[in-house]
């Protein structure tokens, strides 16, 4: 199978597998970061080859859905593009980039070793920030019960990825514990000049949000 047919296969499988999600990890966002990866991988000189695989599958098994488990998604991956025939070499490059993407709290470093990595996980924060990322902050946290806003409970800068995994707070926090730190988190400078204007954006939800909650607009 040649490098446009497996593409092609791996968009119909991963397509098939998340269409109808509703948590904010949707097959639209596997095809909105996919777009993002290309376009940084092209202005960056990245392998594209490797960039659109692991974008496609990066979320194939994702942790938050299967027990904590970090080796689900290299390991989905890995017997998807096994069935596919490539290379050893390339399902290990795609599957590391699958497995070492993940936001794992704000103390928590999460360095991508090669390119094609950063250019991935810079695709997939993006994702989450200016107005899609909101909407998939509120989508995910009402997956998860959780209360959009309570002024008793203050945002938490987790040390582990264990206290980042069990914790449990509301999703106005989570802007804080993850989202707005991720402008300055970006590794290519093409995704740092697309994300201070989504970084800008949602600061600017979140100051009306404040105002409308205190009853002052």
């Amino acid at each position: 199978m040649d490098r446009a047919a497996i593409i092609k296969s791996t968009v119909e499988f991963v397509r098939n597998r998340l269409s109808g999600e509703t948590t904010g990890h949707d097959w639209w966002h596997i095809d909105r970061v996919r777009v993002l990866a290309r376009r940084l991988g092209e202005e960056e000189g990245a392998d594209l080859f490797v960039v659109e695989s692991a974008a496609l599958l990066h979320d194939i098994a994702d942790w938050k859905f299967h027990d904590g488990d970090l080796e689900a998604g290299p390991r989905e991956a890995a017997v998807w593009l096994e069935k596919c025939g490539l290379e050893d070499e390339v399902i290990e490059q795609v599957c590391d980039i699958v497995g070492s993407l993940s936001f794992k709290g704000a103390q928590v470093p999460t360095p991508m070793a090669s390119l094609e990595g950063q250019v991935v996980q810079d695709a997939d924060r993006l994702d989450a920030l200016g107005a899609v990322g909101i909407a998939r902050a509120f989508a995910y946290g009402g997956s998860r019960r959780r209360e959009i806003h309570n002024p008793d409970i203050g945002p938490e800068s987790h040390s582990s990825f264990e206290a980042y995994q069990s914790g449990e707070s509301t999703t106005i926090n989570h802007f804080h514990e993850k989202l707005l730190l991720l402008a300055e988190r970006m590794n290519t400078s093409a995704a740092r000049r697309l994300a201070l204007d989504r970084h800008s954006y949602m600061e600017s939800f979140l100051e009306r949000f404040q105002r409308e909650w205190e009853g002052d607009s």
